[in-house]
């Protein structure tokens, strides 16, 4: 496994996860549960997107898309 993205939260590497997933890509959140040992305070490079090394090229430009708007949801 390779991490893809160092996540702000739980929440930002579930979004990206389920993007993957959608695009037939597995991925991973590794650090997914250490935010609420740590409590309030957000863990900064604890929370990791990772997916196979084959995937690692398609998953990228996901990401690169995703960070430009590209998924962004219209009204």
């Amino acid at each position: 496994m390779k991490t893809i993205l160092d996540a702000k939260d739980t929440l930002e590497a579930n979004l990206v996860k389920g993007l993957l997933q959608q695009q037939g890509i597995a991925a991973y959140i590794r650090g997914e549960y250490l935010q609420g040992g740590i409590g309030e305070l957000p863990p900064m490079g604890m929370v990791q997107v990772q997916v196979a090394q084959e995937d690692v090229e398609r998953a990228e430009k996901i990401i690169l898309a995703w960070e430009a708007g590209d998924y962004a949801i219209e009204d």
